[in-house]
């Protein structure tokens, strides 16, 4: 199999390509500062280079973090894998995938395998599912995540399960973390979105960073969303680990997993989705949880 990796050089580009590597795939690295595979996705003739390259390659997988429908339909025909987190973005990927297509949407830690753990947790159409979320700020990816969830500031929720708006860290909830309970803001992690409508279930996420100072940056930006340039250059204190805990609301039922590095976890499951996508005989748009069982996960608590 051949996979050409947009976005390879980047924190999470690098352990897509080495992991995919290892499970035998003919990998192509696309960055900006390749000589063979030039990509610039600031400019149209970037998505030029992709749909050229993608002819000789039976997978894309983006990974440099730019949402646009535009990278989907280069792509086809080949698959394609995005690890992006946002609702919009991944709704109009869905709706852009040629009919000829494998894709897999989602295939990071939120979404991919928070989206896993939901569909694992014991629940009844009806049910409320919290997502807690933790992600540590002490490592490479950080200061970017923490930049993108300030960007996330002010800006409503995609189609929240409430029906009316709901904006980004105006609303908390006090919920479990690995010691005790931890105060999360609500976030627009899309796993409402990606949920599987079989389960009838509603799904509310929630956002904190393993530095409680940067959390509470999180909800005073969220009511003064001009503070956020301020947050993202902010110094971001803090180790690399990560958690993701579901909460069923009606019976108290979790279920988590936790590791440390967060771009070496979103790597891993990126590689692990790739393979998954490409043995699978439907020709569709899938989520993590509908090719990968979670008892297939690899040990993500060390690099």
């Amino acid at each position: 199999m051949r996979a050409l990796v947009v976005g390879a050089t980047g924190a999470v580009g690098q352990v897509v390509s080495a992991e995919l590597r290892s499970r035998g795939w003919d990998v192509t690295g696309g960055s900006r500062r390749s000589r063979s595979a030039a990509i610039d996705l600031t400019r149209p003739s970037g998505f030029d280079a992709v749909h050229r390259l993608a002819g000789n390659h039976d997978l894309v997988v983006n990974t440099s973090g730019v949402e646009d429908v535009r990278l989907i339909q280069a792509a086809a025909p080949a698959a394609y894998l995005d690890v992006s987190a946002t609702g919009r973005a991944l709704a109009e990927m869905r709706a852009a995938a040629a009919p000829s297509q494998r894709v897999l949407l989602g295939a990071g830690l939120v979404p991919g395998l928070s989206t896993m753990l939901i569909a694992a947790l014991p629940t009844v159409p009806g049910d409320s599912v919290d997502l807690a979320v933790i992600l540590g700020t002490g490592e490479q990816h950080g200061p970017a995540a923490v930049t993108w969830t300030a960007g996330l500031a002010g800006q409503p929720v995609f189609q929240p399960p409430e029906g009316h708006p709901v904006l980004n860290f105006r609303e908390h909830r006090m919920l479990p973390a690995e010691r005790g309970i931890r105060r999360y803001l609500r976030a627009d992690f899309p796993d409402h979105v990606l949920a599987d409508p079989a389960q009838a279930i509603t799904v509310r996420s929630y956002l904190a960073v393993g530095d409680r100072a940067t959390t509470r940056a999180l909800g005073w930006v969220g009511r003064v969303p001009k503070l956020a340039p301020l947050l993202a250059r902010a110094p971001h204190w803090g180790d690399d680990r990560w958690s993701l805990i579901g909460v069923n609301r009606r019976t108290g039922a979790q279920i988590s997993a936790r590791g440390r590095g967060q771009s070496h976890a979103t790597g891993v499951l990126a590689a692990l989705g790739a393979d998954a996508l490409m043995r699978h005989a439907d020709v569709a748009v899938h989520t993590m949880a509908d090719l990968v069982p979670l008892g297939a996960v690899p040990d993500l608590s060390s690099r």
